[in-house]
């Protein structure tokens, strides 16, 4: 079974690697909609995966890191597209969320990227 819990993250970015005159090397922000994903057995007993307020307790540092930050800052993010971010939480939060299955980042309402780990 697979559940998930859903956060937003207020931030600012630039990207560096795009090629000249691209819209996006520019200084702009989103509102990055971003769900964690765990996998794991139904318990018997408690008839969950697990409880979300351990997703949303292991998340919170996370959050804390990037919501309403310059994302180019954020060490590890220098280049901080979509990907690089799903890639850079889906890292920081499998320690500490062992059943973590997926990270979804929307950066709009119409685009966004999937990383489910290697």
């Amino acid at each position: 079974m697979e559940i998930f819990k859903e956060f937003n993250i207020e931030a600012a970015h630039r990207l560096p690697n795009v090629p000249p005159g691209h819209k996006c090397a520019r200084l702009h922000g989103h509102s990055f909609h971003v769900a964690i994903h765990v996998s794991g057995p139904v318990g018997e007993t408690s008839g969950w995966v697990m409880d979300f307020a351990d997703i949303k307790d292991a998340f919170r540092p996370i959050h804390d890191e990037l919501d309403h930050r310059y994302l180019n800052e954020v060490p590890g993010l220098e280049n901080p597209t979509s990907e690089n971010l799903a890639r850079w939480i889906w890292h920081r939060l499998k320690p500490s969320l062992p059943l973590l299955s997926r990270v979804t980042v929307r950066e709009t309402c119409t685009s966004g990227c999937i990383y489910e780990g290697k």
